[in-house]
C-alpha cells in the first residue's frame, strides 16, 4: 500500500483502547484519534456496532476519524459511576437470554432489559433457555407472560440442540446482541448456532447458584448465513440510565395503551383513584409479576 486510505467501517471488536474495524478491504485494528479521546463525555465514545470513518496508514493499522451518530443504543449506567456504559450500538435487535434454572430467571432483571429496549425502539426477543431441565409446558408458566403481551419467546436448550433452528433464522442478516445475566447459557446457545465461533463456555458455581463471567473482550461475531451478534459479558445488576422514573410506565407495553385513561394525569399507579392500570390489574388484564416489577423500578429498586 502506497498511501492511507479513508474506508467505511463497523466496529466488532474493542480492546484496551484498540478497536477492530470491519471494512471492505478487510479489518482494520485502529485507535480514537486524539482530539475525541481528550473530549469530556458521559457516555462511551465507541462501542460495538458503531459506525466509523478509519484512515488506514501504510503499515495497515488505522487511525478513527470520525464516528456517524448512533440510531439506538443498548446501554445501562455504569456500575458505581454517573456514566452510560454502551453495550452495543446500531442494533436490530436484542436476544435477552434466561435460563429456566441453574441460575433460577431473574424476571426483574429482564423486565429491566425490555424498559430500555422499549425506549429505545429496539426490537426484543427473550431466549428461555436451558428447557431440559423442565417441560416446555413448565418453562411457559415462567415465561409465557411476555408471549402474551407480544414478545417473541424461544425456548432452547444447548445442550440438547432444542430450538436452535428457530434462533438461528432469527440472527440471520441483522446486528443482533445476546444480553442476560451469567450463566444462563449465551455462549453456549451461540456455539450451537454457529460451532466455529469458538466462544468460551463457563459454568454456574455451584456454592453461590450464580454463572460465571466467560465473555471478556466484546465483540461482534459474523455468521456465516449474513448478520452478526454480540455476545456481551453476564449481566449483574442493570442499572436504567437517562429514564426518569414518570416515564416508566410508557414502556410496559401491557400498561402504556392504559396511562391516558387514568383521572390523574400524574398517577403513579400505586393508590391513586381512577387509576386505569389498578383496575386492570383487578381484571386479571396486568400480569401481578410485572406490576409488581413496575412498582419496584418507579421506586429504584434494583434487586
Amino acid at each position: 500500500m502506497s498511501e492511507s486510505q479513508t474506508l467505511h467501517g463497523l466496529i466488532v471488536r474493542a480492546q484496551s483502547g484498540f478497536f477492530d474495524v470491519e471494512t471492505k478491504q478487510g479489518v482494520v485494528v485502529a485507535q480514537l484519534r486524539g482530539r475525541h479521546r481528550l473530549s469530556q463525555q458521559e457516555s462511551d465514545l465507541l462501542a460495538l456496532g458503531d459506525r466509523v470513518l478509519v484512515q488506514q496508514h501504510e503499515d495497515g493499522t488505522g487511525t478513527i476519524e470520525e464516528i456517524v451518530e448512533r440510531e439506538r443504543v443498548l446501554s445501562r449506567r455504569a456500575p458505581g459511576i454517573e456514566r452510560e456504559q454502551v453495550l452495543v450500538a446500531n442494533l436490530d435487535q436484542a436476544v435477552f437470554v434466561f435460563s429456566c434454572a441453574e441460575p433460577d430467571p431473574n424476571l426483574r432483571m429482564l423486565d429491566r432489559l425490555l424498559v430500555v429496549a422499549e425506549e429505545q425502539q429496539i426490537p426484543a426477543a427473550i431466549c428461555a433457555n436451558k428447557i431440559d431441565f423442565m417441560t416446555k409446558r413448565q418453562a411457559k408458566q415462567i415465561f409465557g407472560l411476555y408471549e402474551r403481551i407480544g414478545y417473541p419467546v424461544f425456548y432452547t436448550s444447548a445442550t440438547k440442540k432444542r430450538g436452535i433452528g428457530k434462533l438461528r433464522k432469527a440472527l440471520q442478516g441483522v446486528i443482533s446482541v445476546f444480553a442476560g445475566p451469567s450463566g444462563a447459557g449465551k455462549s453456549t446457545l451461540l456455539n450451537a448456532v454457529q460451532p466455529d465461533l469458538g466462544l468460551r463456555i463457563g459454568d454456574v458455581s455451584q456454592a453461590t447458584g450464580k454463572g460465571t463471567h466467560t465473555t471478556v473482550v466484546p465483540r461482534l461475531a459474523k455468521l456465516k448465513r449474513g448478520g452478526y451478534v454480540a455476545d456481551t459479558p453476564g449481566v449483574k445488576a442493570f442499572a436504567l440510565w437517562d429514564i426518569e422514573p414518570e416515564e416508566i410506565d410508557g414502556y410496559y407495553r401491557e400498561m402504556k395503551p392504559l396511562v391516558e385513561q387514568c383521572a390523574f394525569s400524574d398517577c403513579t399507579h400505586f393508590h391513586e383513584p381512577g387509576c386505569a392500570i389498578l383496575e386492570a390489574l383487578e381484571r386479571g388484564e396486568i400480569d401481578p409479576h410485572r406490576y409488581d416489577s413496575y412498582c419496584r423500578l418507579r421506586l429504584g429498586d434494583l434487586d
